[in-house]
């Protein structure tokens, strides 16, 4: 599996599937939930509404992923999975690490070969980029599922983002 980086819009990504940094009410919220609410259209709040009223009546744990398809989206499908916030007093990286792995399971599950991910909990949880970005990269490249998958690549809206997961996956790359 390939993994990239582009600077952009993760809306706006041709690919099999497209991850939602959500929240647990699986509803629309801010930043790049609210985007792919927006540019999707009505038909993916519409699964998420279902999903609610039938899986995940209590919401959608952190660290936990499930699809809907994309809408109005060129993707296919969204992955949808629900960041920790940050915690500078409690170790919340698995969780972190969960939300990748996971989408990368439900990618595999759907036969999806390209994902596109944000840089997860980094807006409102407040999870500091660089630390965002290793646990990130390190997620995707040790994890074990989704053989099938040829492109995982992290989309991200600001030039510091780019440089914090550029200098991730370097280092990752280096061992």
């Amino acid at each position: 599996m390939q993994i990239t980086l582009a600077r952009g819009d993760i809306t706006a990504q041709e690919v099999d599937a497209v991850v939602n940094a959500a929240n647990s009410a699986l509803l629309g919220g801010g930043g790049v939930d609210g985007a792919i609410h927006r540019r999707g259209g009505p038909t993916i709040l519409a699964e998420c509404r279902d999903l609610r009223a039938t899986q995940y009546a209590d919401g959608l744990p952190p660290g936990q992923a499930v699809a809907t398809t994309a809408g109005d989206l060129p993707a296919r499908w969204v992955i949808h999975t629900v960041g920790p916030v940050y915690s500078a007093s409690q170790d919340r990286s698995a969780l972190l690490a969960s939300c990748y792995v996971e989408s990368l399971r439900v990618a595999a599950d759907l036969g999806a070969t390209t994902v596109a991910f944000p840089a997860i909990s980094t807006g409102v949880y407040r999870w500091p980029m660089a630390d965002a970005a290793r646990i990130a990269v390190r997620a995707v490249r040790s994890s074990q599922v989704g053989a099938e998958l040829t492109e995982v690549r992290f989309v991200l809206f600001s030039e510091d983002a780019h440089a914090a997961f550029a200098t991730a996956l370097a280092e990752i790359a280096a061992r």
